[in-house]
């Protein structure tokens, strides 16, 4: 079982992954933008096993929130999910991390999830 902090702004979106993955044992931390992510990191004190994150996103988005996770929390694991891949796959600190594309189904979710925390 992992910590997994999710920002997402698609709040349909959120509430189903969100779902899922405390249905497959994740303890979920969800957030409906960057800005609150980034405070759930600054209080969580390295808490967090995973930062699940859009890209995509009002405010600070899921790549800026990403690189401050990896500040404030040295070796957090960091999933990306977006409908927009390409973007991602531009951004240079992006392309290192796992990406995965909108519509994503349940079962590649949690197989990702888990798979990137036992790395």
């Amino acid at each position: 079982m992992a910590t997994i902090l999710y920002a997402e702004d698609d709040d349909a979106m959120r509430k189903f992954f969100e779902k899922a993955l405390e249905k497959a044992g994740h303890h979920v931390i969800a957030c409906a933008d960057g800005e609150r992510a980034l405070r759930a990191l600054k209080f969580a004190d390295g808490a967090f096993d995973m930062l699940l994150t859009d890209i995509m996103m009002p405010g600070m988005d899921g790549i800026e929130l990403a690189k401050q996770a990896e500040i404030l929390s040295p070796g957090i694991k960091i999933m990306f999910i977006t409908g927009f891949a390409a973007v991602a796959m531009s951004d240079q600190d992006a392309s290192t991390q796992t990406v995965l594309s909108k519509p994503v189904h349940l079962r590649q979710l949690v197989n990702e999830v888990d798979r990137l925390i036992a790395a």
